[in-house]
């Protein structure tokens, strides 16, 4: 990332970056007007947090149908199935975002310990803290070469400080970069990609673009596939302007996504209501 003052901000005049960030407001801006938004937003919410869970598990390896995500209601994999802890957490993450919102600007590193927290619940000295030298890594769909624990301690220290900062970036721009460099140090030993997305969404809803949380990015990356995931994913990786800005279009894509998927929801609970 830049040296410079902004580097978040910096980002955001990379070419193509001005155009997502304006579709992806206007997309936003589209849903939030919806004449069911005035009275049901509550439902759209939680169906939105529901979807954005099967989206953030369904890249983790657990890819299952909505509406058995829907059904279930024990997720400890107790029954042999090896999946079901993954959506437990996905769910326990989404559930838990919005509660971490006022501390994200004071602490985002206190957040992400959070996230880890409640995601591998069931992991002992491992939880909530990132590894330490020599720790492995759970997180098979990212096959990038991982970041050793020095590297990882002084990137996230340098996240958190920009955080703290504040920046005049789009929303979008501080988002995908978030997201961007938790998946790139995968600084927990497991469920990095489930945390990467929580705090994705924690930056989008607590910037003010998607206030009511109605706007799942991650049933966006979900559809757009993990091939395509992790190709945009190396173009951060990368660090040049190309790969940083398709980075970014492709997060914007995914809000956008989501943003399609919570109007269809508007539109059920229309047809429903009439």
């Amino acid at each position: 990332m830049s040296t410079t003052a902004d580097p978040l901000a910096t980002l955001g005049t990379l070419p193509g970056v001005s155009e997502s960030v304006d579709s992806v407001r206007k997309a936003v801006d589209r849903v939030y007007g919806h004449r069911v938004m005035r009275r049901r937003s509550n439902e759209v919410t939680s169906e939105a947090a529901l979807r954005g869970a099967r989206g953030s598990a369904a890249l983790s390896g657990a890819d299952w149908a909505l509406e058995e995500v829907r059904r279930r209601t024990d997720f400890s994999g107790a029954d042999g199935d090896a999946e079901a802890p993954t959506v437990g957490a996905a769910l326990r993450l989404t559930a838990e975002a919005g509660q971490l919102l006022s501390i994200w600007r004071q602490s985002p590193l206190r957040v992400l310990a959070r996230l880890h927290l409640v995601a591998a619940a069931d992991r002992g000295d491992a939880v909530g803290r990132p590894r330490t030298p020599g720790e492995p890594v759970d997180e098979p769909l990212v096959e990038l070469p991982l970041p050793g624990a020095e590297e990882v301690a002084g990137r996230l220290e340098g996240l958190s400080r920009l955080i703290i900062g504040g920046s005049s970036a789009p929303a979008l721009v501080s988002a995908a970069v978030v997201h961007g460099e938790l998946l790139a140090l995968r600084p927990f030993r497991s469920h990095n990609g489930l945390v990467a997305r929580a705090a994705e969404r924690i930056v989008l809803v607590g910037s003010g673009l998607d206030p009511k949380s109605i706007c799942p990015a991650e049933v966006g990356h979900a559809e757009l596939g993990r091939a395509a995931y992790t190709a945009a994913l190396e173009g951060y990786v990368s660090g040049t302007p190309q790969g940083m800005a398709a980075w970014i279009a492709h997060c914007g894509k995914a809000v956008e996504l989501g943003v399609r998927e919570s109007t269809a929801v508007c539109e059920a609970l229309q047809r429903g209501a009439a």
